[in-house]
């Protein structure tokens, strides 16, 4: 069979069936007598070969190498080129986000593409002081809030994440649909920046993601919720923050969201009950009864002043004074 036959029939150019005859991969078995090139039905299965071992990624080296030395084993070379292949991926796919990124903003000229580019490079400097930059400069109507989301879920630097979380509370509503995968996320250190970066939205629709993650299965970011919606008037975060108070978890914090929540009369009878509650005898050490003296100072109503009272003879004097303060403090403010 000629060349051109070859060539029509494998799919291989003629060019590059010379080429391989250059390198020593195919050579045709004969001539004919005008001097052309004959390929064999076992020339053409070598033909074969070749073009499926190159589908796999290899060299042409390499496949001259696994069809001719027989002590060339494929599994280190395997290996490899599923490394490549892997490296391959991730530098396309993040191509890919990094076009949809741009896209999403409908630049409406090359300037806003340029601006997109220099704010994404930014975000992935390994300097924190850049990233940092980048996130306070960000001019949230037309920057990728996905990629705000994306770096505030991945940083680690606590000044950076601060200013991601500032950048993406100036977004309004686009970002928290976005934080709400990170609430579910398999990290627990991506579920809490996700619930921290949403406690700095103030909308509707960052309050209502807050609520579910009040049923979190990680305590911190229940934590973080309760401390973000207390101040918003869900009652649903009083067991939380009392349970914060007792066990010294942020609770100057959460003292003080339960004191805004005691702006609601029924509210504050039900915190000073469960304040109260946590007074039991031999289960509340010192340090407790002072932090819950602490708590009771901003709830109005008789529970708390009777609890207070009480406490102002305890018998561990940090106890009795911090009670007694609290005492003339309400006393000063209802006279």
């Amino acid at each position: 069979m000629l060349i051109g036959e070859v060539a029509r029939r494998s799919g291989v150019s003629a060019r590059m069936l010379r080429h391989y005859e250059s390198l020593g991969l195919v050579q045709p078995t004969g001539r004919s007598h005008a001097g052309y090139r004959e390929y064999t039905g076992e020339d053409i299965r070598r033909i074969f070969h070749v073009e499926s071992l190159r589908s796999l990624g290899l060299s042409l080296r390499d496949v001259k190498r696994a069809l001719e030395d027989p002590a060339f084993t494929p599994s280190k070379l395997v290996d490899d080129l599923i490394r490549r292949t892997r490296e391959r991926i991730a530098r396309e796919t993040e191509l890919l986000t990094r076009l949809r990124l741009i896209g999403d903003t409908e630049p409406s000229g090359w300037p806003d593409v340029l601006q997109v580019v220099a704010l994404l490079h930014a975000l992935g400097s390994d300097s924190p002081e850049r990233r940092q930059r980048a996130a306070l400069a960000t001019d949230t109507t037309a920057a990728p809030v996905e990629a705000l989301v994306e770096a505030a879920l991945n940083e680690t630097d606590p000044n950076v994440a601060g200013a991601l979380r500032w950048a993406l509370a100036q977004a309004g509503d686009t970002g928290p649909a976005l934080l709400a995968d990170g609430l579910a996320a398999a990290r627990p250190e991506v579920r809490r920046r996700a619930v921290r970066a949403l406690a700095e939205i103030p909308t509707d629709t960052a309050t209502e993601l807050l609520r579910t993650a009040l049923t979190n299965d990680d305590l911190a970011v229940r934590q973080h919720a309760a401390l973000a919606l207390g101040p918003r008037g869900v009652a649903e975060t009083v067991p939380t923050l009392i349970d914060m108070v007792v066990d010294a978890v942020n609770d100057v914090d959460a003292a003080d969201a339960l004191g805004a929540l005691a702006a609601d009369p029924e509210l504050a009878e039900r915190i000073a009950t469960g304040l109260t509650a946590r007074l039991s005898p031999g289960f509340a050490a010192a340090p407790v009864r002072r932090r819950l003296a602490q708590a009771l100072a901003d709830i109005p109503g008789a529970t708390a002043t009777r609890t207070l009272e009480t406490l102002s003879d305890d018998e561990d004097r940090g106890v009795a004074l911090t009670a007694a303060y609290v005492l003339t403090l309400r006393v000063t403010v209802n006279p």
